[in-house]
């Protein structure tokens, strides 16, 4: 189970998983001193270089992935944690708490079989965020499909300035899982070679079903990104589509209006010699005149098949 540490901390004997979360410098001091290991600081996780993440040093393996956290809120980010194998136990360094390491910490707590050692501590907690993982895709894509069924909907106004905020959001997540998901299968090729996997058969075998699970997850967060993608390219279609059917009432009301508004505007003129009119019938001649010149363009253009 994760331990705290302290200024006159001790390490047990029979500790497997020792957690640091958002530990000072002091607390770093104290559990490198009796791990013997020297750990990475905040700024060293954060490298962008593979050698920076993964490497071996003083007999432990240093492994650090990207881990989405904040799925569920406003603002999904990926974070680095560090994982170190180092004499039989597992050292976690975050800062930042992933439903995965509370979800683990609880099974851990209940039952000692899941901490037995470092390697089964490592292989359960990236199992834990495997799984959470896959839990934010299947409600990334149970959310895309409702998605989907509101843009194409026959005669519903769909909102898509609201669809389009939840498709970005959606492609957003879609896209830190994968990253993370590399980061994870990077994470377990490199673990392959840590004595604390390697000398293990059960160990090796289930580090390869995670690398299988991180393979197929990597393959579906693909799969939806397109799909979000053709969404977005949808939605943005069907915009386009609803503003061309306003434009194009607009002008053809505008060519119906021309004719009968000439007309309108040359009686009104005032000029002193004009034949109509001073008759009884121009008022008349001239309404018709209007009315059909209104008729006549309409006429054209349903025949064209532009109404």
């Amino acid at each position: 189970m994760p331990v705290e540490t302290g200024p006159d901390w001790v390490l047990p004997d029979d500790v497997a998983w020792i957690d640091l979360t958002s530990p000072d410098r002091e607390e770093e001091l104290i559990a490198e001193k009796a791990l013997g290991v020297l750990l990475p600081t905040r700024e060293e996780m954060a490298e962008i270089e593979v050698s920076s993440r993964l490497y071996q040093e003083d007999g432990a393996s240093f492994m650090t992935a990207f881990v989405l956290v904040g799925a569920d809120g406003d603002d999904p980010a990926l974070e680095p944690v560090t994982f170190v194998l180092a004499r039989g136990r597992l050292i976690t360094i975050r800062y930042v708490e992933p439903r995965a390491f509370v979800a683990y910490a609880a099974q851990a707590d209940r039952d000692a079989d899941f901490c037995r050692g470092g390697g089964e501590a490592f292989l359960g907690l990236l199992d834990a965020l495997i799984d959470r993982i896959a839990d934010i895709l299947e409600k990334t894509s149970a959310d895309v499909e409702v998605i989907s069924a509101e843009i194409f909907r026959p005669s519903h106004k769909a909102p898509f300035k609201a669809i389009l905020r939840r498709l970005g959001r959606s492609q957003s997540i879609a896209a830190k899982a994968r990253s993370s998901l590399v980061s994870l299968a990077r994470l377990l090729s490199f673990a392959a070679l840590s004595e604390e996997i390697a000398d293990g058969k059960e160990h090796r075998d289930r580090l390869r079903s995670l690398q299988r699970d991180a393979q197929s997850l990597t393959d579906h967060s693909a799969y939806l990104t397109e799909n979000v993608t053709f969404l977005l390219d949808s939605a943005v279609g069907l915009i386009n589509t609803d503003q061309n059917e306003i434009m194009k009432v607009f002008s053809v009301w505008a060519v119906v209006l021309m004719p009968p508004t000439l007309i309108g505007s040359i009686y009104g003129m005032n000029f002193q010699h004009m034949p109509e009119l001073s008759q009884p019938w121009g008022y008349p001649v001239a309404l018709l005149l209007m009315a059909g010149a209104m008729l006549l363009p309409l006429w054209w253009f349903r025949k064209r098949g532009w109404l």
